[in-house]
């Protein structure tokens, strides 16, 4: 099995960042590193199996190629397109989110 490198867009850096700085602010440094970890493991898992993502938002965003995947452990999903050759990660979002609201950025 090849495992695709996984490239995360500018945006998915920020949002991992942010997600990061929320947990410091809230005195959790633990879970700012699990939630690190568990980016990771989101990572690795779609770098190894991409088409096990949900493409639940594909339609009504008009990106049919588009899936996302839980981050495990956190309330967030990693949304992402596989190409030939890498994954293209778009965003890293909260769930609790209007995710086309946040996507259409």
């Amino acid at each position: 099995m090849k495992v695709k490198p996984v490239v995360p867009r500018a945006l998915a850096v920020r949002d991992v960042d942010e997600a990061i700085s929320y947990y410091l602010e809230q005195g959790a440094a633990n879970a700012a590193l699990g939630f690190i970890d568990s980016v990771e493991k989101a990572y690795l898992h779609i770098g190894r199996h991409p088409a096990s993502g949900s493409p639940r938002y594909a339609h009504e965003l008009n990106l049919p190629d588009l899936r996302f995947w839980p981050v495990p452990d956190y309330p967030y999903v990693v949304f992402y397109f596989e190409n030939e050759e890498h994954i293209d990660v778009w965003r890293v979002l909260h769930g609790q989110r209007d995710i086309p609201a946040w996507m259409a950025e």
